[in-house]
């Protein structure tokens, strides 16, 4: 795949950041009022539908071949192997948003930032840190949704992420989600900027 296939209008936006940081309920209300202009790119995966999702507005679903095919092909900006099934974000995803005119946001993980930054894809980045690992663990344990050993196996790689995020240059904003209209504000200036 040539760099020439990579050429997009719009700079993907990588928004990254620890599990319980508030990423989700930022990036929900931002597309529901930005869902014209930004969308999430839909992801390639191996494993099998849920009830009620939908081939191409859930996930593109694919056999492990298939996927293995596509990595073997470059075809994804990143990708990724959980509990046994493949997750993947193809420069394909993104064209079809720009085809819509929209920007693509890209939520992923350390491991797809680090591949991201590696692609011929010129993306933004922005991490969505907590106040402090203190009110992180807060978040997740008064989720009530997890396990003593999830919360702390979050803990532990939101630490990494977080010495990830002080590196110089790895970043273009650091957004600190401890006011929440305060962070939606900021996450949203700098989704739409064209910078």
């Amino acid at each position: 795949m040539t760099v020439e296939t990579y050429h997009l209008a719009y700079s993907p936006v990588v928004v990254f950041g620890p599990s319980g940081v508030g990423k989700s309920t930022l990036l929900k209300r931002l597309l529901s009022l930005h869902g014209d202009k930004l969308g999430f790119s839909v992801s390639h995966t191996t494993r099998s539908p849920r009830s009620g999702e939908q081939e191409g507005i859930d996930y593109h679903y694919v056999s492990k071949d298939e996927f293995r095919k596509l990595v073997a092909e470059n075809k994804f900006v990143e990708w990724a192997e959980f509990s046994g099934n493949m997750y993947g974000t193809s420069i394909m995803a993104i064209k079809d948003l720009e085809n819509g005119n929209k920007k693509a946001i890209l939520d992923i993980d350390l491991q797809g930032v680090l591949q991201v930054k590696k692609s011929a894809i010129k993306a933004r980045y922005a991490f969505l840190a907590p106040p402090s690992i203190e009110q992180l663990e807060a978040r997740l344990r008064g989720r009530g949704t997890e396990s003593e050993e999830s919360v702390l196996l979050r803990l532990e790689r939101a630490l990494k992420e977080v010495e990830y995020s002080k590196q110089p240059g790895n970043f273009e904003t650091l957004i600190v989600n401890d006011d929440l209209e305060k962070a939606y504000k900021e996450l949203e200036e700098f989704c739409l900027s064209d910078s």
